[in-house]
């Protein structure tokens, strides 16, 4: 499957006191990788209600006042699956641990230390994390002409 024109999904990297980062496995559209909790931004809708809807939907935790961060072009996913996203990223600390609420969408949450993600890794995922570490909105990737 292919677009015509590239999609906007929106990331959350959720952040526990300790500096660590949630990932889940996904399973699905997006399997076999690893990835920060996120989906599609819908018609109407704000990067932050996005972020407070998906969060809520994947882990079970209520964010407030998310963040954006970074935006990410998803060229590795567009070479892969033909499917060209653009990513806004959101950040949120939060405290406790996620539910998984969508058995049939992630195999389970992790928290991770952003420095050492595991593999393989969804292109977006790894591009907001490396933007949030960075301190940078946006990073060109390896190969794109700057």
């Amino acid at each position: 499957m292919s677009t015509l024109y590239p999609r906007v999904g929106v990331g959350v990297i959720l952040v526990n006191h300790q500096g660590q980062v949630l990932l889940g496995k996904r399973k699905g559209s997006h399997a076999p990788y690893w990835s920060i909790a996120g989906g599609h931004l819908e018609l109407g809708e704000s990067f932050e209600s996005a972020a407070i809807r998906e969060v809520a939907e994947e882990t079970g935790f209520l964010i407030t006042n998310p963040s954006v961060i970074a935006v990410t072009n998803n060229l590795e996913t567009w070479r892969e699956s033909g499917l060209h996203y653009i990513s806004v990223t959101l950040l949120a600390e939060v405290e406790g641990e996620p539910q998984q609420l969508e058995p049939d969408k992630c195999e389970g949450w992790v928290w991770c230390d952003p420095r050492a993600l595991p593999e393989p890794h969804f292109d977006a995922s790894r591009q907001s994390i490396a933007c949030w570490l960075a301190g940078r909105c946006y990073l060109p990737q390896p190969g794109q002409p700057t």
